[in-house]
């Protein structure tokens, strides 16, 4: 079999009708022998081969041709794709069968300089050992993918390489042609020679207008087409952040994290941890005292007459009696004393009941305190005997999630059939997809469409205001005015006067304003000024009354401090008061030790309760333990799947975690 050149085209063109969302492998493969059923066996069975193997590794293959095409192929033709990733098969996994007399000929059919240049950068070391192993390993296991392939691809290297050098130095020699005999020329009669025609007149070249250059519009690119490139970058860079955030964010799940009762119990016992230590805290300072004395007040004219006014009508007042009891009226002395004595006695009275009330209050709230503890202690009894109902709850929850595992594995099992069935499912996916993919094109073009028509009603719109504008320029304006200004209009009216006469007017009308209001001036400044001595005067006054009140107010303070004195001592002499003062002593008294008890049984209770969680916890997780281990034992014979064992993987980490968290390690 020589041919090797005719079948690699044959199977390149076989390569491109296969269609994997329309034919499977093994009926294309049957299509395709039917077409060739008119070449030998061995023929058959070598194109045959070579296609089953191209589709099976397309994966691969791909890889090595992009990456041509993107380095050393950027100027070879992409119809030519599927002839490059036949010569990737036959010199990747075909090179040990067919011998390299074999890919000798296969060249040699071949276009000799194209196929040189990507093998040459095929069974490149640095391509090899770097970027085609990587992208290789990331579909096949990369040990798998370099003890068979890379390494035998590296010790073919150096015959391959010699034998393409080989191939394009031959190429390069230059063409030698064979030397042939001299061949009779033929020679041409010697007639006569015909007279030479007349030159004719030259045509007048007619002369053409001017030609006017293209606008610049023409060369750039709309506004329109610019503001969709933006938004195609917009929108591709969202996709790259959140493509980003889900590699970034995909194996969130995994981590399991602590239930709310974890968490709440490990903020609990670090805050009593914090409380239980003793630092020595910063103390606070004080608040500054206020200096209340000497502070200066000021006044404004307002009240200054105002104080004024008070107290010069409590001096007429005072005058005013003054002159009653002159003429004979009654002193009203003896009436205020009475009135103050019976005053000074209705304040002592409320005083005591005021204490009295007070006394009873606290007396109710130690009451209050004493009945809380003992509803704490109720409540206590009635939490254990919960704790001992949720420790029989959890033992329950242990053998529902036992029996929960059991459906889950057989659940995983029906989910694993269901995925074989999956193809019907791509194609689907597929036709949705182009379907979304053709909607959106339309919409592409509607919106171009509705761009044109907007910039071409702009356009006109732009060309009629340059018309009207233009039109506009094109009227012509008169720039002077002769205007002469002591001449009066000629209207025929009475009070018509020249510009001259309006500014002298004008300006005498100024300057008998500016005299009125510098004589205005005047006048307020010397109203102003008297005010102020007048109310200096009352300054005075008002500073005479204020000291002779601060020395009456000293006198009623000391009075009111006298008062306050005799009132205390009348309250410490009432029997009824001391003996609720006694009856608030003992209640407390009772209340301290009523708490003492309580915290000897609360110590005690926590202590019990620790000890039976920890236990029930034990014995859980243990059960658990157990049925993990028997589901090891499982995987271990090749029983139960994949997934199940990734499960309990995970479950085992969790259970690690649960029991070297601080909650735990501080419970036991």
């Amino acid at each position: 079999m020589n041919n090797y050149g005719k079948h690699i085209y044959v199977v390149a063109q076989l390569l491109n009708k296969f269609d994997p969302e329309n034919y499977s492998v093994e009926h294309f493969l049957d299509e395709s022998s039917k077409d060739l059923q008119n070449l030998d066996v061995t023929e058959q069975t070598f194109i045959l081969n070579v296609l089953g193997g191209c589709i099976q590794y397309k994966s691969l293959l791909e890889i090595v041709v992009d990456g041509f095409y993107a380095r050393d192929g950027k100027r070879c033709l992409k119809a030519e794709h599927s002839l490059y990733v036949v010569i990737c098969y036959v010199a990747s996994f075909q090179l040990e069968e067919l011998g390299l007399h074999n890919i000798y000929t296969i060249i040699k059919s071949l276009d000799v300089a194209k196929v040189c240049k990507f093998l040459r950068f095929f069974f490149d070391d640095l391509n090899l050992s770097t970027w085609i192993k990587d992208e290789w390993s990331r579909i096949y296991d990369s040990t798998y993918v370099k003890e068979n392939w890379i390494d035998s691809l590296l010790r073919w290297q150096p015959e391959v390489k010699q034998m393409v050098d080989h191939l394009l130095d031959k190429t390069a020699r230059p063409f030698v042609p064979v030397k042939t005999s001299k061949v009779t020329e033929p020679k041409a009669f010697n007639l006569i020679k015909p007279k030479p025609r007349p030159i004719p007149v030259p045509q007048k070249i007619p002369i053409q207008g001017k030609s006017h250059p293209l606008p610049q519009t023409t060369y750039k690119e709309p506004k329109e087409k610019q503001q969709l490139e933006l938004v195609k970058q917009k929108n591709r860079q969202k996709a790259e952040e959140l493509l980003m955030e889900a590699n970034n964010d995909q194996f969130k799940c995994a981590n399991a994290e602590k239930s709310k009762s974890t968490k709440l119990m490990i903020d609990q016992i670090l805050k009593e941890k914090e409380k239980s230590l003793s630092f020595r805290t910063p103390k606070a300072r004080p608040i500054p005292a206020l200096k209340v004395d000497n502070i200066p007040v000021r006044l404004n004219a307002t009240t200054i007459l105002r104080e004024d006014a008070l107290y010069q009508r409590k001096v007429d007042e005072e005058l005013q009696r003054i002159e009653n009891l002159i003429e004979g009226a009654r002193d009203s002395s003896e009436f205020l004393e009475w009135k103050r004595k019976m005053e000074e006695k209705d304040l002592e009275q409320q005083l005591a009941k005021i204490e009295y009330r007070r006394l009873e209050g606290k007396i109710s709230h130690e009451e209050a305190l004493l009945s809380r503890q003992k509803i704490i202690e109720e409540n206590r009894m009635k939490a254990s005997l919960m704790r001992e109902e949720t420790a029989e709850l959890m033992r329950q929850y242990a053998e529902k999630r036992l029996q929960e595992d059991k459906e889950m594995r057989d659940l995983v099992e029906q989910v694993a059939e269901g995925h074989r069935n999956a193809k019907q499912a791509r194609i689907m996916l597929q036709k949705y997809k182009q379907k979304i993919a053709q909607e959106v094109t339309e919409e592409n073009r509607e919106l171009l469409r509705q761009a044109l028509e907007e910039a071409e009603e702009e356009l006109r719109k732009k060309f009629e205001l340059i018309c009207e504008i233009r039109a506009i320029e094109s009227v012509p304006f008169i720039r002077q005015k002769f205007v002469d200004l002591t001449q009066v209009s000629g209207h025929g009216l009475l009070c018509e006067m020249s510009v001259v006469e309006l500014k002298e007017r004008l300006t005498l009308l100024e300057e008998a304003k500016r005299k009125e209001e510098e004589d205005k001036r005047d006048q307020i400044l010397s109203e102003k000024q008297a005010k102020e001595q007048y109310l200096l005067d009352k300054l005075e006054q008002i500073s005479l009354h204020r000291a002779a009140l601060g020395k009456a107010a000293l006198l009623k303070q000391e009075e009111n401090k006298m008062k306050t004195e005799y009132t205390k001592t009348s309250l410490a002499k009432n029997e009824h008061i001391a003996e609720l003062q006694k009856k608030l002593e003992e209640k407390t008294q009772e209340r301290k030790k009523q708490a003492e008890i309580l915290k000897l049984t609360s110590d005690k209770y926590a202590m019990r309760f620790w000890s039976t969680r920890n236990k029930a916890q034990e014995r859980q997780w243990k059960e658990l333990e157990d049925s993990r281990d028997r589901q090891v034992q499982l995987v271990h014979h090749g029983i139960v799947p994949e997934m199940t064992a990734q499960k309990m993987a995970t479950y085992q980490a969790e259970r690690n975690e649960v029991f070297s968290s601080p909650s735990y390690v501080l419970q036991a």
